[in-house]
This record gives structure tokens, C-alpha cells and sequence, in this order.
């Protein structure tokens, strides 16, 4: 199928063979840098509450049904438990850190989705255009960082893009219809509900593509009818596969025929006092313009994924024309309407809706994917127009590939929070001082910890525990901290202060700063010895 999408130009010396290679070469050594790496990070926010809830959900198996503490703990019965009922799971088993498991197996769905992009990419191009996609895609640190730490959203968009992978096999080969794209389907979707009720779009993007496919592909209303019927009895077998394993992660889905729905219009206007930040503007999550996420995609995505999207929009321009004019222009471009969709329609949602949102990309990661295979295309398709020009075509392969290598130098930079990577557009890190959120999840909390340990380990044996406070969760410095320092509440008291400078959490309460974490010349999480302060001194902003 790929080979009769794909064109013949390519990338010239590399041939499909050594294209196909190449990406294998590359999924092999995320994996590498996975297990090499995977115990570096610190434990997010929301990390603690998450793993609870997975926990209350393998009792909810253990004990036969009967126990629903799972179903009244906090918010967390409106996610599915996927990721969290696996890691409770693999927990009761494996001799390790748990919070080291979870960023583990969230890596693991990260590579799961490097695979899916490459292979969507593949499917509609062919191999050379399929290893940019991967290539794009590993390079942005909004993936390829987040992916040991954002364990809901990066696990949420690999499931998104198995769907996306497997709605474009089963669009393209209609009216044919093989057992194998059903099943995909059924377990990619059914699995995206058991991470979100955001899932619904993986329903909208693979039922506007067969209703797409029936009216372009039939000869006359009674064809298209006939097309249609056949796509929806044959989808059937994926909808209950999908309603099965929903049911299996996200119990409290199914208990009720109205809690699905319930879920969906609480998430649609979602909402709690959080504060973000915005090109210098600090706002409260629920005032933030419809443009948030597109000005975040902006900064946050490497330069060459840009310009690859940039291409892309230039060649959908050109393709209008023949879109509205011809039936077999709409019948090639209908391969990349799921593409299209899954890329274009929740930034446009964002846009017009302006919904509560705040850590940048974060809680849309799953755009990432289709991005990058639009990207792709953009290059592959100004590689193509650029044929008479052979030397210019040379030179723009060498500029990019020099690009790429800035990106993976600076990725290196920032290791291991390759996720608070920006680009050059507001000047890389250094430009999101007081202007962008940095490191929001206190991923540096970690190594923070590590620095206060050995300061307290060189003054020696201490005549009685240190008291530490940490702006962020208590779990995020209590799991990290050597036996003698112990988390306190009351920050005024405190000996110590952890603290990401996310949001100027950092100057919350005075004392010398004695360990800085810092990136790029830019401090990310800081340590403070409050043990000389008296009086008001002492007292948090």
C-alpha cells in the first residue's frame, strides 16, 4: 500500500532499504538511551495521586469487584487507569523504585509511539520520507523528554497514533476490510479511552474518514450506501473490542450509561485555579486566549519541524485549487484526511473554544505525531519541486542536517530535562526566563535533592534532623532526601528550601542559596539553607 503513495523522488542517495535501516537503527537507540537513562528523572506533580489511583484499581480486581475506593478518590475516576493500573501491577512484581518503573514504562509507550509515527509516515510515503518523520519527531523534546515523566499525556498520544495509524489502513484499503486493521483499531482506541475521554477524536477522525472514503469512492448514492454499510458492520467487532478494554481500564466508564458522557462535558470546561504563563503574561488556566497552544507549538517545537510544517501548509495551498475542482484530485489527497484531521482539528478547537489549559503543550502532546508526519511531507515535498536545482538542493540537505545537529547538541545540553527544550525563536532556553513555563513538572527536584545531601553529608553527623521544605509535592523531595532530612508543611519553620524556579516558586521564602540545577545558563531548581534566619525573615511570601 505504502508504494502506491509514495513517490519516487526521495531523498535521493539514501535508498528504501537504507532508509528502513536507518529508522530501525534509531527506534534501537532511543531504547538504548531509555534504559541508560530512565533512572534520572524526578517525580511529577500529579504523579503521586496517579499511582494511588492505579493502586485502588488493582484492588478493585483483587477484591472481586467490591471495592470502589477507586471510583470516590479525588478526580482520578474520570481518567482511564491504563498506565497506572500496569505500573500498580508490574509494582506488586518487580524489585525496583517504583517511581523509576513508571518512567520506564512511559518511555516505553514513548518509543511504542516513535514506532506508530514512523509507521503512519511509512504507510503514506514510503520509507525515506517515514525516517524524517521519526527523525523530526525524536528531536523534539516536548516527546522524547516528556516521555519518562508525562506518563498520561505521552502515553495518551501513542495510543492516539496507533489509532491514527490503523483508521488510515482501513480507509485506504475500502471497501476491502481485513481482520488485522480491526483488531488495531479496536485495541488502539479502546486503550486511548482507558488513558482519556479525549479518545472521542480518534472516533470523529476514523468516522469522517470512511464517510469521506464512501462519497468519493462511490459511483452513486446506492454505491456509496453499500461502501458505508459495509465500513460501519465491519468497524462493529472494533467498537466492542474497544467498549472491552475501556471497560477493563477505565471501570467506572462502564458502571454507569452516563458517566462517558459525564466525563466529557466536565472535561469540556474543566477548571481550577492554576496560574500559567504566556510570552511574559501571567494568567489564571481558565483565561488563557484561544492561541495558547498554537504560540506554545511555536516556541516548543525544534526549527526544523517547523520549516517542515511550513512546506506542508505551502503545498496544501497549492493542492486546493485541485481539491475543489476535480474528484481525483479529492480521491489522492484522501489518504491524509485522518492526518489532516488529527493534526489540524484540536489546534482549531483551541483556537476557536479557548478551553482551560496550562503547561504549554502538555495536555495536546498527542498533536505531536500527525505533526511530524505533516512535516515530513512539507520537506519531502520541497525536496521535490526543488529537483531542477541540484546544488541548492544539496545545500538545503546540508543546512538541515547541520540544524538537526544543533538540535541534538542542545538536546544533550539539557539532559536529562530535554523537555524544557524551546527554540531559537525566543532564544532558546534562556529565552523563557519570566516568559514561558520551564520546568513545571519539578523534574530537577531530584538532582536538587541529591545536592542538599551532600552539603548536610559534608558538616558532618547532625545533632538532630533538618526540616525541608519543597514547593511542589511533599512525595517530590520526601523519595529523593538522605534518612536525617525529613518534609515539612510549615515552610516557616523549615531548615531548608527545594524549589524549581518555575512560575518564581524559587523566591518564595528567603535563605543562601547553596546548589543550583541549572541548563543552558539557566537555573532550573535551587537549594537554600534557611538555618541562620530569625523573626520576619523567616516568615514565606
Amino acid at each position: 500500500m505504502a508504494a502506491g503513495v509514495a513517490s519516487p523522488g526521495g531523498l535521493g542517495a539514501i535508498s528504501p532499504g537504507l532508509a528502513q535501516r536507518l529508522a530501525v537503527a534509531l527506534l534501537a537507540g532511543v531504547g538504548l538511551f531509555i534504559l541508560l537513562t530512565f533512572d534520572q528523572h524526578g517525580i511529577s506533580n500529579d504523579e503521586e495521586v496517579q499511582h494511588v489511583y492505579g493502586r485502588l484499581l488493582v484492588d478493585f480486581y483483587a477484591s472481586g469487584f467490591a471495592d470502589h475506593s477507586a471510583f470516590a478518590y479525588k478526580n482520578l475516576y474520570l481518567y482511564g487507569g491504563l498506565f497506572d493500573l500496569i505500573a500498580a501491577t508490574l509494582e506488586r512484581v518487580l524489585p525496583m523504585n517504583v517511581w523509576d518503573l513508571r518512567h520506564l514504562l512511559s518511555a516505553g509507550f514513548g518509543l511504542l509511539g516513535l514506532t506508530g509515527t514512523w509507521l503512519l509516515a511509512r504507510l503514506l510515503m514510503g520509507e525515506r520520507a517515514a525516517l524524517v518523520a521519526l527523525v523530526l519527531l525524536t528531536l523534539t523534546g516536548a516527546w522524547s523528554g516528556a516521555m519518562f515523566t508525562h506518563t498520561k499525556d505521552v502515553p495518551f498520544a501513542t495510543t492516539m497514533v496507533w489509532a491514527l495509524y490503523f483508521t488510515t489502513r482501513f480507509t485506504l484499503r475500502l471497501p476491502e476490510v481485513r481482520s488485522t486493521d480491526i483488531t488495531g483499531l479496536g485495541i488502539a482506541i479502546g486503550c486511548a479511552f482507558g488513558l482519556r475521554v479525549g479518545a472521542v477524536f480518534a472516533v470523529f477522525y476514523l468516522g469522517v474518514a470512511v464517510l469521506a472514503v464512501a462519497w468519493l469512492r462511490g459511483a452513486d448514492i446506492p454505491a456509496r450506501i453499500v461502501m458505508l454499510r459495509r465500513a460501519v458492520l465491519a468497524l462493529l467487532p472494533a467498537g466492542l473490542l474497544a467498549f472491552v478494554l475501556m471497560g477493563v481500564f477505565w471501570p467506572w466508564a462502564v458502571l454507569s450509561p452516563g458517566n462517558l458522557v459525564k466525563a466529557m462535558t466536565t472535561f469540556s470546561h474543566f477548571s481550577f485555579q492554576l496560574d500559567t504563563i504566556l510570552a511574559g503574561a501571567v494568567m489564571k488556566n481558565g483565561e488563557v486566549p484561544g492561541h495558547y497552544l498554537a504560540s506554545y507549538l511555536l516556541v516548543r517545537l525544534p526549527e526544523l519541524f517547523l520549516l517542515g510544517i511550513a512546506f506542508a501548509l505551502l503545498a496544501g495551498l497549492r493542492a486546493l485549487p485541485t481539491l475543489f475542482q476535480s474528484d481525483a484530485g479529492r480521491r489522492a489527497a484522501l489518504p491524509w484526511l485522518p492526518v489532516v484531521l488529527a493534526a489540524a482539528f484540536p489546534l482549531t478547537y483551541t483556537l476557536l473554544a479557548a478551553p482551560p489549559l496550562y503547561n504549554g503543550i502538555r495536555h495536546f502532546t498527542f498533536v505531536l505525531p500527525p505533526f511530524a508526519v505533516l512535516a515530513a511531507a512539507g520537506l519531502r515535498q520541497a525536496w521535490e519541486r526543488a529537483s531542477q536545482w541540484p546544488r541548492a538542493r544539496l545545500g538545503a540537505v546540508v543546512g538541515c542536517a547541520l540544524l538537526g545537529l544543533v538540535h541534538v547538541v542542545t538536546l544533550a545540553r539539557l539532559h536529562p530535562y530535554e523537555y524544557v527544550f524551546y527554540n531559537g525563536f525566543v532564544g532558546g532556553l534562556r529565552g523563557t526566563v519570566d516568559r514561558w513555563e520551564q520546568d513545571y513538572w519539578g523534574d530537577s527536584l531530584r538532582e536538587a535533592a541529591g545536592l542538599l545531601n551532600a552539603y548536610v553529608a559534608g558538616e558532618g553527623p547532625a545533632a538532630r534532623p533538618y526540616s525541608v521544605a519543597v514547593c511542589a509535592e511533599s512525595l517530590q523531595g520526601t523519595v529523593w532526601l538522605a534518612p536525617g532530612l525529613e518534609v515539612t508543611r510549615d515552610w516557616r519553620v523549615a531548615d531548608f528550601f527545594l524549589s524549581p524556579t518555575h512560575m518564581d516558586c524559587h523566591t518564595a521564602v528567603k535563605g543562601r542559596i547553596i546548589g543550583a540545577i541549572a541548563r543552558e545558563g539557566v537555573t532550573l531548581a535551587i537549594v537554600r539553607d534557611r538555618r541562620m534566619l530569625t523573626g520576619a525573615d523567616r516568615e514565606p511570601r
